[in-house]
């Protein structure tokens, strides 16, 4: 199923790329700061955060590093997912004019989302290594980690997305479902608190979240330099939790796939 799936994108990729730069396009079209809107929020949000927990609340550096890097560091990967899959649940709404049309292959539209987010996630790598390399950090092998990472991130999301994109066409409440669960998670993950808050013996909780395993990869790449294979039962775990969300969020996709245009 997954070469399938693979398959299926390589033969549609010029189509797929030209969806994306026209989502991208459309989400900004109109605004006048334009496509500048998907950089300068997540970038106010950091420095929201930063003032409020470093300057406000005086918080010292964590886990030897300064907060903005740490903070960063989680906040990044979450921006990512949480707009992959905030977005990638209204698509086949969004697309509902190329699910008519019999020619189009219906399951790359969940890609659209995830792609162009992924567009914006690029960027903001680039602004996360720019930021350690400003404090003064010289580049890591470890950092070559990061790509590992963000293909774990864009997995997850797209089976995700598959189940969340079907529901919401036949149960419009589902996206205000998911921005909700997005709020939850936000706060359960460790994103702006440190697991060394939570006593050892609960900590397997908070590993159950397959999230975490994202946020942590990418400070694992970017300040406690441990290689994913050194973590390798998280890593399985993780992996094994991801494929079974996307293979049931792929079934989930076939079988409401034939009803989409009668509800659209």
């Amino acid at each position: 199923m997954i070469k399938k799936f693979l398959k299926d994108i390589y033969l549609s990729r010029y189509l797929l790329y030209k969806l994306v730069i026209n989502d991208i396009k459309q989400q900004y079209l109109g605004s006048f700061l334009g496509i500048l809107w998907a950089f300068v929020q997540p970038i106010v949000n950091i420095l929201v955060m930063w003032f409020v927990f470093q300057v406000g609340f005086k918080s010292a550096g964590v886990e030897g590093v300064p907060f903005i890097l740490w903070l960063s560091a989680g906040m990044i990967p979450w921006f990512f997912i949480n707009d992959a899959i905030s977005r990638g649940t209204n698509v086949i709404i969004d697309y509902s004019y190329l699910v008519k049309k019999i020619v189009f292959r219906v399951s790359l539209l969940p890609l659209i989302k995830i792609f162009s987010s992924l567009f914006i996630h690029l960027f903001f790598i680039l602004f996360l290594i720019l930021m350690f390399l400003i404090y003064g950090y010289k580049p890591s092998i470890y950092w070559l980690q990061v790509p590992f990472y963000t293909l774990c991130a864009m997995f997850l999301s797209i089976g995700i997305v598959y189940i969340t994109a079907s529901i919401n066409v036949f149960f419009k409440d589902m996206s205000q479902i998911v921005n909700m669960v997005l709020q939850i998670l936000f706060w359960v993950t460790p994103i702006f608190w440190t697991t060394k808050l939570i006593p050892k013996s609960y900590l397997w909780i908070i590993k159950l979240n397959p999230f975490y395993y994202i946020i942590e990869g990418y400070r694992n790449a970017f300040i406690h330099h441990i290689w994913f294979w050194q973590q390798y039962k998280l890593t399985l775990y993780f992996l094994f939790v991801s494929t079974l969300v996307f293979f049931i969020g792929i079934n989930i996709f076939r079988r409401l796939k034939p009803h989409f245009a009668d509800v659209l």
